[in-house]
């Protein structure tokens, strides 16, 4: 090899080795900063859910699960379980009589069921319309009628008290102990919303006392020819509360001549002033708010040995129309009931209908 070649070898060898040299230089001088920032953290989010490991604990992943190296490390909440013993629903009085057996040419969900003419008393449709079953709040229908015809005054301040409260059903109510409403105020929260302690107080309150309340209630169903009625107090959240179809009927048509009920019941809402609240009811029949349905007095009504209740006065096709319903399946099954024969009556005009299965049902 000649002298210029191998001056030419000797200078490539000589740049490689200035090549390597640098490159070592810069990774030393890379390596304090890289080991100052410190190793970075792969951070994954994920939506939190929850999966269940066993029959009483719930492990609860959080959104943030990070990774490091090839391990997923999970953050978990162990929390209890909460569980609820299966209670069977309490047969009403006339799913233990079998009244919801007895078939009708509408289908009807209520076990009792009444339709009459107001003017004539032409009966144009029942189904066990002569059994005597509870009547939960439609009994709050003659506790109005009465206080309605004392002619007390409606301005009178009356005070709910402990006596009041429920020991019954133990059911709420937004009138605390305490709370001051005049008659009138009370009277429009028992007929309109059904309300148990104001339906209370003014039978707590009339002249008498509260036997002598009971008492006039009785003697009144007995003066208007209500003769399978029985009451115990005024609210109905008894179940010893008792009458039929038929004598309910008589009490509504009794009951429509008075201009104070048929305002109050179809009454569409109403706030009282109590301290520095203001309480907001509204009526129990969703039925009078629909402008299909031309109601002049109603109530409703429930307690699980009676079943939901409805009575009606409405005018369909020109008719006055008194309706009944007892021992309904459902909260809503007995508005479904009335529109059932709102629709037959207003599609034809229906002949008498009558079916029945038991008569007297005393519990």
């Amino acid at each position: 090899m000649s002298r210029c070649a191998n001056f030419e070898v000797s200078q490539v060898l000589n740049r490689l080795l200035q090549i390597v040299s640098a490159l070592a230089l810069a990774s030393t001088l890379a390596l304090p900063a890289a080991q100052a920032a410190g190793p970075k953290k792969v951070v994954v989010k994920k939506q939190a859910h929850s999966i269940h490991v066993s029959r009483r604990v719930v492990a609860t992943i959080s959104p943030r699960v990070r990774t490091k190296g090839a391990k997923v490390v999970a953050s978990s909440r162990r929390k209890s379980v909460v569980r609820v013993a299966y209670v069977p629903a309490q047969p009403s009085f006339g799913e233990l009589a079998g009244l919801h057996s007895t078939q009708d040419p509408l289908d009807l969900k209520s076990g009792v069921a009444l339709v009459m003419d107001q003017d004539t008393h032409e009966v144009l449709f029942s189904k066990n319309d002569q059994a005597v079953l509870p009547i939960a709040s439609l009994s709050k229908l003659m506790t109005g009628l009465l206080i309605s015809e004392a002619g007390l005054p409606m301005n009178e301040m009356i005070t709910i008290t402990q006596d009041d409260v429920d020991t019954e059903k133990h059911s709420s109510s937004r009138l605390r102990v305490g709370t001051v409403l005049s008659r009138g105020e009370l009277l429009h929260l028992a007929l309109m919303s059904s309300e148990n302690r104001a339906a209370h107080a003014l039978g707590r309150t009339y002249p008498g006392g509260l036997p002598a309340f009971v008492s006039l209630m009785n003697a009144k169903a007995k003066m208007i020819g209500m003769k399978d009625t029985r009451y115990v107090e005024p609210t109905g959240l008894s179940s010893e509360n008792q009458s039929s179809a038929r004598d309910l009927a008589t009490l509504v048509n009794v009951a429509y001549k008075d201009p104070t009920l048929r305002e109050l019941t179809t009454s569409h809402n109403f706030d009282v002033d109590v301290g520095n609240r203001t309480l907001q009811y509204n009526n129990t029949n969703r039925l009078v708010k629909n402008p299909g349905w031309d109601i002049g007095l109603q109530k409703t009504g429930y307690i699980t040995e009676a079943g939901h209740c409805l009575l009606l006065q409405a005018k369909i096709a020109g008719r006055k129309l008194i309706m009944v319903f007892l021992d309904s399946a459902g909260s809503l099954s007995r508005f479904a009931d009335a529109e059932r024969v709102r629709r037959w009556v207003e599609s034809h005009p229906p002949a008498a209908v009558s079916v029945s299965s038991v008569k007297h049902i005393n519990g």
